[in-house]
């Protein structure tokens, strides 16, 4: 055994780092964080814009690529994961989204008892140091920067007017009181730097002796006594190495790290167990399934206007990028994913938003490439809530080898009408007086498309992923279900799961600071179901931590 613990942490990403943080602030606890990458050392890791940078990386990106999907014309869409110290929120694009009070309570409507937003707004606030201040729904003090954008361009100001042309309303805050609307993102970032979860609580947390990181540490699978989970085996400097928890075991791996590790270790689906050589230890069908994501629609609109694409392609004035970054913290490498946000509805009546926007006032082929040879900008429109279902499957018993990503993008016939309606209030928007006048034609997809059936090819052909694979390991009392309210695998004692799989719907948003709130909530459940000791097990447990 390298180790023996009250409490094994599987993954140091979004939920990883918060868990470690909060789990080791008792002296009496220690804690082992496992995390296949390695330090967040990188510096592009901590430039906002570095996303660019280490996107693809596999040095820093575990670059899962998902199955062809008929869904998107046959393609396999490229879904970065982090695998470094901090996870995704060191890679990914910094945006601030908590999703819609409706979301929450739908999960608690589910069986999810205390799931229900104002019983999850408090950890958002714990976890939020918000530039702006405290009020109703945002907190200060907390361990993750919430900050304003450090960039503005004309051409987003044009695109927010726009927007307002057409009935959408300005919203400065999209997280507070309702989500509808336009405005500026908010971001993960302080000063002009990345805001990681390994930043924001694990760095101060690595001075406490009770807690051990170990990086380049691959889990393998959780080593289990009966049904009772009891440590977890990995790989470390090529070594398989075991290590023990007294307490609990618990996995944050992640949408697709927290299924594969459960299939490999014989819990899961009995056929996809079978099929992979795996024997079953516990069949639990829900294990994979259920994977949600949400996949951008890209257009993008050549300008009069000059946008981000004429800095970066000019030689001198891509000096001048670095020169404001590197003296005053300024400029476009301050920029995250995208400047402006629509929550929006896709068609008159909907109930409440299902499309959101991410527009950036640049444009590339695809997220991480160079940036077009012309002055233009990205409107991206996504379903918020797909109806559409994938899964994760393990192929082998090689717990090191890639699962198979199905993600079956537009499987569901409900999803395309949101889709095209998305695309039309896209073009609606680049019609309307406030950017018209700025704006040379549509690149992408082009005004050849423009029937249902042509729109909906459009999407085919001209999607990405966002990013959030989520579901994989959903919170519910369901036949598909794989943990409870307070995220204990169903029939195991002594395991958890706490990352974005265990999101029985997708929220409608970007998944990260949902992601920590999770974990906050985690936190507190772990600690009040801790066991109680006896008198002697008192002393056992006293010494062991002396």
């Amino acid at each position: 055994m390298e180790h023996e613990v009250d409490y094994l942490i599987v993954g140091a990403g979004s939920a990883g780092c918060v868990l470690a943080n909060r789990l080791s602030a008792d002296a009496r606890n220690t804690v082992l964080l496992l995390e296949a990458g390695g330090e967040d050392s990188n510096p592009w890791i901590h430039v906002p814009v570095g996303y660019f940078k280490t996107m693809h990386d596999p040095a820093l990106d575990w670059c899962y690529r998902t199955e062809p999907d008929e869904g998107v014309a046959g393609r396999q869409i490229d879904w970065p994961r982090g695998k470094v110290l901090g996870g995704s929120s060191s890679l990914n694009g910094l945006l601030y989204v908590r999703g819609q009070r409706e979301d929450y309570d739908r999960w608690a409507a589910l069986g999810n008892r205390g799931w229900r937003y104002d019983e999850v707004l408090p950890y958002f606030r714990k976890s939020e140091d918000q530039e702006r201040g405290a009020n109703e729904w945002h907190g200060v003090g907390g361990p993750l920067k919430v900050s304003d954008l450090r960039l503005r361009r004309p051409i987003a100001d044009h695109f927010i007017a726009a927007a307002q042309d057409i009935g959408i309303p300005l919203n400065p805050d999209y997280n507070g009181a309702t989500q509808e609307g336009v405005g500026y993102f908010q971001q993960t970032a302080h000063k002009g730097f990345r805001w990681s979860t390994a930043k924001g609580f694990l760095k101060p947390a690595r001075q406490r002796g009770n807690l051990i990181v170990a990086t380049r540490a691959q889990a393998c699978r959780v080593l289990f006594e009966g049904r009772r989970a009891v440590g977890m085996e990995y790989m470390q400097g090529g070594e398989r190495k075991q290590a023990r928890a007294r307490i609990e075991v618990v996995l944050a791996s992640g949408a697709i790290g927290s299924p594969q590790i459960l299939q490999h270790s014989g819990v899961g689906p009995a056929d996809v167990l079978r099929n992979a050589g795996v024997p079953v230890l516990h069949e639990l069908a829900g294990v994979g399934q259920n994977l949600q994501d949400h996949l951008q629609v890209r257009l993008v609109f050549r300008t009069r206007e000059r946008t981000l694409n004429d800095e970066v392609n000019h030689p001198v004035r891509k000096a001048w990028i670095g020169l404001q970054y590197a003296l005053w913290r300024t400029g476009p490498l301050t920029l995250a994913a995208s400047q402006v946000a629509i929550f929006t509805r896709s068609h008159p009546g909907v109930e409440r938003p299902d499309i959101q926007f991410h527009m950036q006032p640049l444009s590339a082929d695809k997220p991480g490439k160079g940036a077009h040879p012309f002055s233009a900008f990205t409107a991206s429109v996504c379903q918020l809530r797909p109806y559409s279902r994938g899964s994760v499957e393990i192929r082998s018993a090689d717990p090191l080898a890639y699962p198979a990503i199905h993600a079956n993008y537009l499987s569901d016939a409900r999803d395309h009408p949101v889709v095209i309606g998305g695309i039309r209030v896209a073009r609606r928007i680049a019609a309307a007086p406030s950017l018209a006048p700025h704006i040379v034609s549509e690149f992408v997809p082009g005004a050849q498309y423009q029937s249902d059936a042509e729109l909906l090819e459009a999407a085919r052909l001209h999607s990405q992923s966002i990013y959030h694979p989520a579901g994989t390991c959903k919170m519910g009392r369901d036949a598909m279900a794989v943990v409870d309210e307070r995220l204990r695998v169903h029939g195991l004692a002594g395991l958890r799961v706490v990352d974005a799989s265990i999101m029985p719907e997708l929220v409608s948003g970007n998944t990260n600071a949902p992601v920590i709130m999770i974990a906050e909530k985690a936190a507190d459940m772990i600690l009040e179901d801790k066991p109680a000791h006896s008198a002697p097990q008192q002393q056992q447990y006293a010494e062991a931590h002396a």
